[in-house]
């Protein structure tokens, strides 16, 4: 590439970030560390009527807790800042003012009540208000004033917004690497407010002043802006700037139905849309999700690597990423599938990394934690991980490694808790607290042995022995968790067991 690559992703501050948003970060990232460039993080405020306090700080904290930081933000200058469009105002200011100087540009003096009667009365009649080549001379602007009517005008303050100035017969032709070759006749487009009467720009001018001045390279963004994307190819060749590179992203549909993944997806059915809590709504940190599976997760959300391969890590989906591999066609939003990740990367991580995770939990349920080794810990994670999707879950799946079990599964007792069982097990309790050895290898074998030694069934001996210990029919290898539990209190609970169960007949 001739330039060095330099991409930018440029959210408004006005809530949480979506996990859309997300993505297209991430693909924003992955393209940069592909080709040794820069990941440029700008905040888009110009419409401080929609600022919200804490966004910004929102997306910088999820931006870092995903592992994809900027390489250039409002916390991290580059050369290239400010990196809040609020702060580049008068940048701006300058721009505008050149594009009225060259006949691209024009004052409109209308008002908003004059522009909302005429929607209103073209909607009554089934057709679509237009602003632009057809009707502008009709409405009070420098186009129909006098110069000196409009100098007089802004001089006594009147309320004014600056409108792009298609020009007739325009056939606007750009590529997109995702897109394809596109052409839109520029005749059927409206004259866009490029500058607000608040003195702000809007985005269509703010966004092209701030890429070409930051010398972004590649614009990756969301589809939505495709239909602004023939004005922005415009205004490049009105500044005679060279436009960057186009590429816009297909969007993240919803689980079922038609339409585009929101909020209210989520809350319906139950998952997160965000990277973290915001407010009310649970984030996939809060959820448990490790961002090392969110982002495996995103990326294949309308990318594919072009193998059956489904797990990767940043680093690998930073060697393989290709734009021309994402899809064109909406991505469909699998939240099973996004459990199936973190499953799959829970799988990956080492037992002292999920001791890690689960100590916390433990603490939580009221275990004191600190009595219990790294080396113990990690032999209880080893034995339920495999169960787990999340590391929440490992209370669950192995609170009887922590505390005796008080209440007995209903169903199981009622099936396996027969009316000799309580002598079966009193007496097996006596074979255990005697042995010299408490290995489950060695339990197992004592076990087995007495089971042949008194011709019984193993159906008649470990369902209930299994239910002694755990509660319940479930649980990893039952020899693992009484070498774990340990031997006294393997036989306090058998004990506790025939005490308290009663046999069903």
């Amino acid at each position: 590439m001739k330039n060095k690559v330099r991409v930018r992703f440029a959210p408004s501050p006005t809530g949480p970030l979506h996990i859309g948003g997300v993505r297209t970060a991430l693909y924003n990232y992955l393209f940069a560390r592909k080709h040794g460039g820069d990941f440029v993080l700008r905040i888009e405020d110009t419409d401080q009527s929609r600022f919200v306090p804490g966004a910004e700080q929102y997306i910088a904290e999820a931006l870092d807790w995903l592992g994809i930081p900027p390489d250039e933000s409002p916390k991290k200058e580059g050369g290239f800042g400010p990196y809040r469009q609020s702060e580049r105002q008068v940048l701006y200011k300058e721009h505008i003012d050149r594009l009225i100087d060259t006949g691209w540009a024009y004052y409109a003096f209308d008002s908003e009540a004059e522009l909302t009667a005429l929607r209103e009365a073209h909607e009554k009649t089934g057709e679509t208000f237009i602003y632009n080549w057809q009707n502008r001379t009709q409405f009070k602007n420098s186009l129909s004033l006098s110069p000196e009517e409009v100098t007089r005008l802004i001089n006594t303050g009147a309320s004014y917004v600056i409108r792009f100035k298609w020009p007739l017969d325009t056939v606007v032709q750009f590529d997109d690497l995702i897109r394809g070759r596109i052409q839109i006749n520029a005749n059927t487009l409206d004259d866009k407010v490029l500058f607000k009467s608040d003195g702000m720009p809007t985005y269509h001018l703010a966004n092209i002043v701030d890429d070409h001045l930051m010398e972004i390279t590649h614009v990756i963004r969301g589809e939505e802006w495709l239909p602004s994307l023939a004005l922005h190819c415009q205004l490049y060749t009105a500044f005679g700037w060279e436009a960057p590179v186009f590429a816009h992203l297909p969007l993240i549909l919803k689980p079922v139905g038609k339409g585009k993944l929101s909020k209210r997806d989520g809350e319906k059915l139950g998952f997160p849309i965000f990277p973290l809590q915001w407010k009310d709504s649970a984030g996939y940190r809060e959820a448990g999700y490790f961002p090392e599976a969110v982002i495996n997760f995103l990326a294949l959300l309308g990318w594919n690597p072009g193998t059956e391969q489904e797990l990767f890590s940043l680093e690998d989906l930073v060697g393989i990423f290709d734009l021309s591999r994402v899809q064109k066609s909406g991505a469909r939003f699998d939240p099973d599938k996004n459990i199936w990740f973190n499953h799959q990367h829970l799988q990956l991580k080492s037992p002292r990394e999920l001791v890690r995770l689960f100590r916390p939990v433990l603490s939580e349920q009221g275990v004191p934690a600190e009595d219990y080794s790294d080396a113990h810990l990690e032999s209880v994670v080893s034995l339920i991980r495999e169960r787990a999707s999340f590391v929440h879950e490992f209370w669950g799946l192995g609170s009887y490694f922590f505390q005796a079990p008080r209440a007995f599964d209903d169903k199981a007792v009622r099936k396996q808790w027969k009316s000799g069982t309580p002598e079966l097990m009193s007496a097996l309790a006596d074979v255990l607290e005697a042995a010299e050895s408490f290995t489950a290898e060695a339990s197992e074998n004592s076990v087995k042995a007495w089971i042949a030694g008194n011709a019984l069934g193993f159906g008649q001996v470990m369902p209930p022995l299994r239910l002694s210990i755990v509660g319940a029919l479930k649980g990893p290898q039952l020899f693992e968790i009484m070498e774990l539990i340990g031997q006294e209190e393997t036989v306090s609970r058998m004990r506790y067991a025939v005490a308290h169960i009663e046999a069903k007949s």
